[in-house]
């Protein structure tokens, strides 16, 4: 408990260093070790996942058909939610080329936000205290608490979303998209807002996922903090202090594990919707171009059913 309790509780929070060079560059923390944990777990169990959901051969009759596997089934639950009631509204004929790229990074900011929750730093700084002492640690915290774990994402997202633009609409059309349809004599002042809006997107995709994984663990780590004071007063005033505490820091984790779930699927959802707003619409039907407030209407629906189903 004391180690999770301290006078900063940002200091329980932010990224640790673990190697830096003689000029305090930094060339290794913990959430990089974080970040190569997690791909390290999607590249192992992610084709052992597969293989129980794949169907089996026929021999063994409509069992086949059965996944064979508890963790296995609930990511295929998830899987095939996020493509019929999420991806597929918005992309439509696009879904089974942008799949495996949305459901990347859903998964990767899913598992980082859940390693956050695993006490890996405490238990580093148990292992030994020096670390504790310098602010260092080899592992733990949240990866997707950085600005810059979260920014990177951003990029990655940003990058496809445009790329999907420009291979949609083709670059003329895409250019074309940035005067908005509006009359030339606004395009001064259309296409630089535009513009802005592209760089935008990305950015408010990093600090919607930095904020609230940073919110959530400093309000964790604060209520430990009023454990470790109340310990140090009397019996009857620091009973109340550390029970009232114990039953906020459990009540607290699960709201982050709610959290984990949402700010990934959040992430996600945000890119699809970017992604789907540089279309042409293929699927309506021909010789019909569906207006500004139809696609709005698609992205209501898309949104109300993502919540509500």
């Amino acid at each position: 408990m004391n180690t999770l309790a301290m006078a900063n509780p940002v200091g329980h929070v932010i990224n640790h260093k673990f190697l830096e060079l003689a000029d305090g560059t930094w060339i290794w923390s913990s959430a990089q070790t974080n970040l190569v944990l997690t791909t390290i777990i999607m590249l192992t169990l992610g084709p052992w996942i597969a293989s129980k959901i794949n169907t089996g051969p026929e021999r063994e009759g409509h069992d086949r058909f059965v996944t064979r596997n508890i963790l296995a089934h609930m990511v295929e639950v998830i899987c095939v939610y996020l493509r019929d009631k999420v991806i597929e509204p918005l992309l439509h004929e696009r879904t089974a080329r942008y799949m495996p790229f949305l459901l990347a990074l859903f998964f990767f900011i899913l598992l980082n936000n859940l390693l956050g929750l695993i006490p890996l730093l405490d238990l580093a700084h148990l292992l030994n205290p020096d670390w504790k002492k310098h602010h260092m640690s080899p592992i733990g915290g949240t990866a997707t608490q950085s600005i810059w774990v979260t920014g990177a994402l951003a990029v990655v997202a940003g990058i496809a979303i445009n790329a999907a633009g420009i291979k949609e609409l083709g670059i003329w059309g895409y250019i074309k998209h940035l005067t908005a349809d509006a009359p030339i004599f606004v395009w001064p002042i259309i296409i630089p807002i535009e513009i802005m809006g592209i760089a935008i997107k990305p950015v408010a995709l990093a600090i919607r996922l930095f904020a609230n994984m940073t919110a959530g663990h400093i309000l964790m780590a604060t209520l430990f903090g009023f454990v470790s004071m109340g310990l140090k007063t009397g019996i009857l005033f620091g009973t109340v202090i550390v029970g009232a505490s114990v039953i906020g820091a459990i009540a607290v984790s699960f709201l982050e594990l709610f959290v984990a779930f949402l700010q990934a699927f959040v992430f996600m959802f945000l890119t699809v919707v970017f992604i789907s707003l540089l279309s042409h619409h293929h699927e309506h039907e021909a010789g019909h171009e569906p207006s500004e407030a139809e696609r709005n209407e698609e992205i209501s629906e898309a949104v109300a059913g993502a919540a509500l189903a």
